[in-house]
């Protein structure tokens, strides 16, 4: 049996469930999402708690359902609390900023890169060599981060380029004369 799966979701208070069939919706303070439970994995809510449990015992049912399991809790933490990443940007000449919707880095190329904001996520510079991603949805939050980090990825000899704030880069030795 699944340590994951067997915990049942504790809902806390201004978070509301809606269970039917298998979507899940969760409003809270700050906001709603919404997800879809595998076919597999029955979604029942008991004595103000969610629980997630197989349908079946098949090899695919007993894989999914913690996966589920915790994608809806996740949603709960997000309602609540909301998710955010850290990015810094390291280079000589290397800088962010936003001009409208658009977040336009200086990363060294020969052009300006412009990335737009998704309108589910908050995008925040910090200051011009660190951003800041906020939003309720765990998934896209690491995702925009994940594009973001892709246009300039640390090398591995300077460690110059975009690196999530709690990244640690290995630095190569360079050459010796």
């Amino acid at each position: 049996m699944s340590r994951i799966g067997n915990a049942p979701i504790v809902i806390p208070e201004g978070v509301t469930p809606t269970v039917s069939g298998q979507d899940v919706t969760i409003k809270g303070p700050k906001g709603e999402l919404t997800f879809r439970a595998h076919d597999d994995v029955a979604v029942k809510m008991e004595d103000g708690k969610l629980v997630l449990s197989a349908r079946s015992q098949s090899q695919r049912a007993r894989q999914i359902w913690p996966t589920n399991r915790t994608r809806v809790y996740n949603m709960v933490v997000g309602v609540t609390e909301g998710y955010m990443k850290k990015l810094e940007i390291k280079g000589v000449g290397y800088r962010a900023n936003l001009q409208g919707k658009d977040l336009v880095l200086a990363l060294g190329f020969s052009h300006e890169v412009r990335y737009p904001v998704p309108s589910d996520v908050k995008l925040e510079v910090v200051k011009q060599t660190a951003i800041t991603i906020t939003g309720i949805d765990k998934q896209r939050v690491g995702q925009v981060a994940a594009e973001i980090r892709e246009f300039r990825k640390p090398e591995p000899y300077k460690g110059k380029g975009i690196r999530y704030a709690d990244e640690y880069i290995v630095l190569k030795e360079g050459k010796k004369k």
